[in-house]
Parts: C-alpha cells; sequence; structure tokens
C-alpha cells in the first residue's frame, strides 16, 4: 500500500512515469493488481509472492520513491482461501512454505 506524502497536483505530473513503472513490473511478472485508493490518498500493489528483499528493491525503483513523494507500507500476509481465478498464485505461496525446513525456535509454521 503506498500512501502519497506530496500534493496531488505533483502526483499528477509523475502518473506517467508511474504507470510505465508499473507496466515494467507486470511484464516482468511481479504485480498481479493495481489501482488507487478511495478516497485518492496513494493505491495499492498486490504482488506475486517474492522475498522480501526483493520486493523492497522493486519499490525503491519506482518514480514516486526516486522522488520520496509516496510511502511504501507492505503488508504480509499467507492465503489460506482463495477464488479459482487466484488458485495457482495460491499453491505456489503453500508449494515454497513447505518447502522451507521448519526451524526448532519457532512455533509457527509461517
Amino acid at each position: 500500500m503506498l500512501t502519497y506524502t506530496a500534493p496531488i497536483e505533483e502526483i499528477d505530473c509523475v502518473l506517467p512515469g508511474h504507470a510505465d513503472w508499473l507496466t515494467e513490473q507486470y511484464e516482468h511478472g511481479h504485480f498481479l493488481a493495481s489501482g488507487r485508493r478511495d478516497p485518492r490518498i496513494g493505491g495499492v500493489i498486490i504482488t506475486r509472492p517474492m522475498v522480501r528483499g526483493k520486493l523492497d528493491a522493486i519499490l525503491a525503483t519506482g518514480p514516486f520513491s526516486i522522488k520520496h513523494m509516496a510511502v511504501y507500507e507492505v503488508i504480509e500476509f499467507s492465503p489460506t482461501r482463495t477464488a479459482p481465478e487466484l488458485r495457482a498464485v495460491n499453491e505456489a505461496v503453500a508449494l515454497r512454505r513447505s518447502s522451507k525446513p521448519l526451524s526448532r525456535s519457532s512455533s509457527s509454521p509461517f
């Protein structure tokens, strides 16, 4: 989730570059969905599962990050149910999770 830190007039000037950046991320297969928040105070990006460091690096390349016009809040979650259209993504998460050995010091399987 991103929240604008600059006036909306300045955001509007950078939107074409942001749209190009989003297109690149979709082409690389990183993003699944994105759009504006309502009211228009920022946006939401839903990504494919990836290592947190990789996601942070991707977000840092966006025009809003480079120009310090928005802050990103990453909300990590483990989907337990999905719509049929998203099953392939959820199954990839489950496979990735099941291939990781559990730490003996952790009581959580996640």
